[in-house]
């Protein structure tokens, strides 16, 4: 029951902010695609790491639901293999200089 609440309240929005940032900037569709399913390889990673510091699960899923926490830091964090995926990704998830918004 826990897992499908981390799942519900973590792992979802984390995958739906990343993927709705790229959309947004218009990233290459192997980009999104890559860092999608790096985050969803590495979910139940994600999941155990969520499960074993229930504070640090807490305090992400509120972050990344008020937009206050980064959910490609955070993938970063929970699942250090996706490190090449967010890297590629990292040009379309920075703001661009003299862009306003």
């Amino acid at each position: 029951m826990l897992v499908a609440v981390i799942t519900f309240l973590l792992l979802e929005p984390l995958q739906q902010d990343i993927a709705r940032s790229l959309a947004d900037t218009r990233a290459p569709q192997e980009v999104v695609a890559s860092i999608i399913a790096c985050a969803t390889e590495h979910g139940p990673q994600i999941v155990k790491r969520a499960l074993d510091d229930l504070w640090w699960a807490t305090s992400n899923a509120f972050g990344v639901w008020i937009g206050f926490a980064d959910p490609a830091t955070l993938l970063a964090e929970a699942a250090p293999e996706c490190a090449a995926a967010i890297d590629a990704a990292r040009p379309f998830l920075e703001p661009q200089e003299g862009a306003s918004g």
